[in-house]
This record gives structure tokens, C-alpha cells and sequence, in this order.
């Protein structure tokens, strides 16, 4: 009865500091977005007639095919490297498909650097008026950017991509073969993957400690209920406009977990999800801190899953 009485003790106390320790996670690491600053609805282009317009809306209808969404932070050095492969990108397809119509969005995320600078010149020097430049006041994060530059999209799909250029652009032709095959109701998303590479030849190269930690971070994802994908993190995700109308307005996280709320998003409303291998390489110039920012995305996942769980957060259809 004694060993009894401990053990029920025990579990009480465990239990106890469990709820305890869940409600601060929710209570002190729950994400809160920032309103969007009056002057955050513009973009700057290199149009000299109308330099300063107002942002597209997701609500309305696509009035272009594809919408790039980058998200970047003092990336004065690596952001020329993705421009270029864009543009070649754009220009290749041209040659087949001479009417297609693309936007690129540079969220320029608070940076202390030329970012936003580097982008317009980039644009003048190659006559590139599709490209879209927008500043925060403050930094976000890159969930906040990635998510400010989808809800102001106006493409039939929409693709995010990191501004160093890490991942091969001309890859995206595989993440929309396999949306469109995926569709259901209008609604696919497509996500590259750098865990494949051994089963269809694509090339991932990067460090031994980041190739651990992704192993470590997946476990813990699919600990917390995200399964089924194998490499939650790669940025280069691309959404039909159907789907990102149910996923981005109710977006919470604004910092590195932002990737595994969106995959939450779309499980939580039956959105198919298709993991594309995809080239990836590593570049040197991270604003991620390993440490600090592993902990961090730990604990921002732990209250992402807990107020989704207790029901805090809603989904609005």
C-alpha cells in the first residue's frame, strides 16, 4: 500500500509540474504577431511612373501565374546569386511559354544592410519590372516576411524561397508537376526535400552538426504529431492559391517554426501535401545561432502544438 501511495504521489507531481510547465510555454513563448505597419503595404519598383504602389491581397483573384515570395535579412551578398538564377529561370520558360506572367516579392525584413538597395539595382541593371521590393519597419522573423509576402501575392501559385540561393531554382517545375497532379478542390502544396536525394540522384550537400540536428529536430517534430514528412525545414514550399488562402491567414509563428505550422495547418484541413527532392547545398552566411535558435524553435513548437491541442488557437475557414 506504502509503494502504492508513492506511486500515486509520483504521478500527481509529475503530472502537476507538466500542466505547470505547459501553461508557462503558453503563457511567456505563445508568438504574437505584429499589425502590419501603415507603410508596409507598398512596395517599391523600378516603374519611374508609379515608383511606390500598394500590395496585392490573396483575397482577390490571380491576375498572374506565379508569385515568389523571398524572405531576407541583411542578405546583401547572397540574395544577386538567387536573382540571377531566377531570372534565367523565367527567362527559359519564356521561351516555351511566352505569355507567362510572374511577380517577385523581396521582403525586406528590418535589415541594417543594402537588402533592399542591392534588389532595385539588380532590377534596373536587368530591366526587371516584375520584381516588387517591400521594407518592414522591424525585423519579424522570416515566418513574418514569408507570411506578409503570401497574404499580399497575386499569383495562381505562390513559392517561397531563402534568399541565399542554397536551393536550385529550376527545380520549382517539380514542385508544380507534382501540385497539379496532387490537387484536390483546388488546393496542393508541394515542399522540397533534401532527405531523398539518395533515391532519385538530386545532390544535398551540408555539415555533419546541421545533417544531426535535422535528425534531432525531426524526431521531436514527429514526436509532437507532425509525420509523414521527412525534411519539414528546406525553404522552397509552393502553394496553390486555394491552399494559401486556408493556411496564411492563420499563421501564428513568425520566426523558424513558421514551416511546421503550416504543415499543421494543412493536416488540421485535409490539404494534401506532395515532399519533392529537391538540389540543395549549403551556403555559408546563416543568421541561424545552432544553440540558441534550436532552444528556441523547441520551445516555440512546444506552444505552437499546446495552444493548437487545447483548442487557444482557431482555424478560420
Amino acid at each position: 500500500m506504502h509503494m502504492l501511495e508513492l506511486l500515486v504521489s509520483a504521478f500527481v507531481g509529475v503530472a502537476t509540474l507538466a500542466v505547470v510547465c505547459s501553461g508557462l510555454v503558453i503563457r511567456f513563448k505563445s508568438p504574437q504577431p505584429r499589425i502590419r505597419e501603415e507603410s508596409e503595404n507598398f512596395f517599391i519598383s523600378i516603374d519611374e511612373k508609379h515608383e511606390k504602389q500598394r500590395l496585392g491581397d490573396l483575397n482577390d483573384a490571380a491576375s498572374v501565374d506565379l508569385s515568389i515570395v523571398v524572405p531576407a535579412y541583411n542578405e546583401e551578398a547572397r540574395l544577386p546569386v538567387l536573382l540571377e538564377d531566377i531570372r534565367k529561370y523565367v527567362s527559359n520558360r519564356r521561351q516555351k511559354q511566352p505569355r507567362f506572367k510572374y511577380e517577385l516579392l523581396i521582403m525586406d525584413d528590418g535589415s541594417q544592410d543594402k537588402t533592399l538597395a542591392v534588389a532595385i539595382e539588380y532590377a534596373r541593371k536587368h530591366q526587371m519590372r516584375e520584381l516588387k521590393a517591400v521594407r518592414h519597419v522591424k525585423n519579424r522573423g522570416k515566418g513574418g516576411a514569408v507570411t506578409q509576402g503570401v497574404m499580399s501575392s497575386l499569383g495562381r501559385y505562390i513559392l517561397f524561397c531563402d534568399a541565399d540561393g542554397a536551393t536550385r531554382f529550376g527545380d520549382i517545375d517539380q514542385l508544380l508537376s507534382e501540385a497539379e497532379r496532387r490537387a484536390t478542390n483546388g488546393m496542393a502544396i508541394a515542399i522540397g526535400s533534401r532527405n531523398n536525394q539518395a533515391l532519385t540522384g538530386t545532390v544535398v550537400e551540408r555539415s555533419h552538426i546541421r545533417a544531426f540536428l535535422q535528425w534531432g529536430f525531426h524526431t521531436y517534430v514527429t514526436m509532437l504529431g507532425v509525420r509523414g514528412i521527412r525534411d519539414t525545414q528546406c525553404g522552397f514550399k509552393l502553394f496553390s492559391r486555394e491552399a494559401a488562402r486556408k493556411i496564411f491567414p492563420n499563421m501564428h509563428v513568425e520566426r523558424f517554426i513558421f514551416d511546421v505550422e503550416i504543415l499543421l495547418l494543412a493536416k488540421y484541413q485535409n490539404i494534401p501535401v506532395a515532399e519533392v527532392p529537391v538540389n540543395w547545398h549549403e551556403v555559408a552566411g546563416s543568421k541561424m545561432s545552432i544553440v540558441r535558435d534550436s532552444i528556441q524553435m523547441a520551445l516555440d513548437l512546444l506552444a505552437v502544438r499546446l495552444n493548437y491541442l487545447l483548442g487557444n488557437w482557431k482555424i478560420k475557414n
